[in-house]
C-alpha cells in the first residue's frame, strides 16, 4: 500500500468537479494538481478516475455489524474500502439504550482516527430508536419517543451526524428543530406520517428521507403520504439502488423529482459474505439469492456495495458522470463536506479507478492505496 504522504500521480479520464478531462492527477493526502484537456470519455479507452464513494447508511459488512461493538467497525471499514467506499457513516439499529451506548463507545474511537486500509468513518447515522413502532421494517421493536438530552448523551460517545426520525411521533417536530440547531442532519423514515407530517418536518429543519419508498407511508393520489412529501419537496434523499428494494421505474421517478437523490447501500453483515445467517442488531437475517431478509420474508438491509450501486445506475440508463454524483458528491453535499465526494485541487485524494466495464482497479483513501486482493 502506498503512503498518503508521498506525492503520487494517476492518468486517465478524470471526472473533475468541472467535468471530464483526459490527463493526470497529482496527490498525496490531498489533491495538488489536475492537468488535462476536456474530453468525452466515450471517445477513448483509458480508465475512469472518479471520486471515491460516500455511503451514509452502513450497518455492516464482512460478517460484522455496527451494533457488535468492539473491533467490528474495523472489519466493516476495511471490507467497504475494498469496494471503493472512501467515507461512510456507521449506522445503528433500533435497540435498548444500553446497546446503543455500547456501540457508540466503540465507534467513537474509529471516528477520531482512520485505520490503515480502511474507509474514513465520518460519524454515526442513528437509525432509530426514534421511529414509529408501526413501521419498523427490519428494525427490532425498541422504538421510543426521542429527547434532546438522550441524543446528547449518545453524541458525547461518538459524533452523530445524521438521525432518522418519524415526525408524527409525540414531540418529534420540536426534536427535529432542536437537532437541526445543533448541526445534525435529520432524515424522515420508518414512518406512518402523512404528507402534511412530512412537510411540517421539513419546515422544522429535516432535510432528507431514509431509504426512499421503503418503510414509509406510500403515495396515493388522495393521500400522498411521506413518499409524496419527498417527491414534492425534497432536495436530498437516500435510495437503495440494489434493484430489489426499489423498482428501476420508481428510481427514475425519484430522479426526476429530487435534485440531489443519493445512493446508500444499507449494507449488512452479510455484505461480502456467502449465503447464510447473520445478525442485524438483535435480529437474525438470512442471505439468499442476493438479498437479506427476516424469517418472514421482510427485506432487512442489503448486500449492496457502492461499486455495484454505480454499475446499477448506469445499467438503468444514467450517464456515468450523473451516476458518480449520486454515489459520491450529493451525499457529501448533504453533510456539508466540501473536501470529499469530488475531485478538485485541495480536496481529499479519495478516488476510485475503474476499467471500461466499471470494475474497480484501484482505490485511494486520503492518498493511501488500498489493497484489493482480498475484496
Amino acid at each position: 500500500m502506498s503512503s498518503a504522504g508521498q506525492l503520487q500521480q494517476l492518468q486517465g479520464n478524470i471526472l473533475t468537479a468541472a467535468g471530464w478531462v483526459q490527463g493526470s492527477i497529482a496527490f498525496s493526502e490531498k489533491i495538488s494538481a489536475i492537468d488535462g484537456v476536456s474530453v468525452d470519455p466515450a471517445l477513448n479507452h483509458e480508465h475512469y478516475i472518479l471520486p471515491g464513494f460516500v455511503d451514509l447508511h452502513v450497518h455492516g459488512a464482512g460478517g460484522k455489524d455496527t451494533m457488535d461493538g468492539g473491533t467490528a467497525i474495523e472489519t466493516i471499514a476495511r471490507k467497504l474500502a475494498q469496494h471503493g467506499t472512501t467515507s461512510m457513516l456507521a449506522t445503528t439499529m433500533t435497540a435498548p439504550m444500553a446497546d446503543l451506548e455500547a456501540a457508540l463507545r466503540a465507534l467513537g474511537t474509529v471516528c477520531r482516527q482512520r485505520a490503515q486500509g480502511s474507509t474514513r468513518v465520518l460519524g454515526v447515522h442513528l437509525e432509530g430508536p426514534y421511529i414509529n413502532p408501526g413501521k419498523l421494517g427490519a428494525q427490532p421493536d425498541f422504538a421510543l419517543s426521542g429527547s434532546l438530552e438522550q441524543v446528547q448523551k449518545l453524541h458525547a460517545l461518538a459524533p452523530i451526524r445524521l438521525i432518522t426520525v418519524a415526525p408524527e411521533m409525540d414531540g418529534h417536530l420540536e426534536l427535529v428543530r432542536e437537532l437541526t440547531a445543533l448541526g445534525m442532519r435529520v432524515q424522515l423514515g420508518h414512518t406512518l406520517g402523512t404528507y402534511e407530517d412530512g412537510v411540517a418536518a421539513l419546515e422544522h429543519g429535516a432535510s432528507s428521507f431514509t431509504h426512499l419508498y421503503n418503510a414509509m407511508s406510500r403515495l396515493d393520489h388522495r393521500a400522498p403520504g411521506m413518499v409524496g412529501a419527498a417527491l414534492a419537496h425534497a432536495e436530498f434523499s437516500e435510495i437503495i439502488p440494489d434493484l430489489l428494494h426499489v423498482h428501476p421505474g420508481a428510481i427514475k421517478t425519484a430522479l426526476r423529482a429530487i435534485p440531489k437523490l443519493y445512493c446508500v447501500s444499507d449494507s449488512t453483515a452479510a455484505s461480502g459474505m456467502p449465503d447464510g445467517e447473520y445478525m442485524l442488531g438483535r435480529q437474525v437475517v438470512h442471505k439468499c439469492l442476493g438479498g437479506v431478509r427476516l424469517a418472514d420474508g421482510t427485506l432487512a438491509g442489503s448486500t449492496l456495495t457502492m461499486d455495484q450501486a454505480l454499475r446499477n445506475l448506469v445499467k438503468i440508463g444514467l450517464e456515468l458522470a450523473d451516476a458518480s454524483k449520486r454515489v459520491s458528491t450529493y451525499a457529501a453535499d448533504f453533510l456539508g463536506l466540501a473536501e470529499r465526494g469530488r475531485l478538485q485541487v485541495h480536496g481529499y485524494a479519495d478516488m476510485v479507478v475503474l476499467d471500461r466495464a466499471l470494475n474497480l482497479i484501484a482505490v485511494y483513501i486520503e492518498g493511501e492505496k488500498i489493497d484489493l486482493e482480498n475484496a
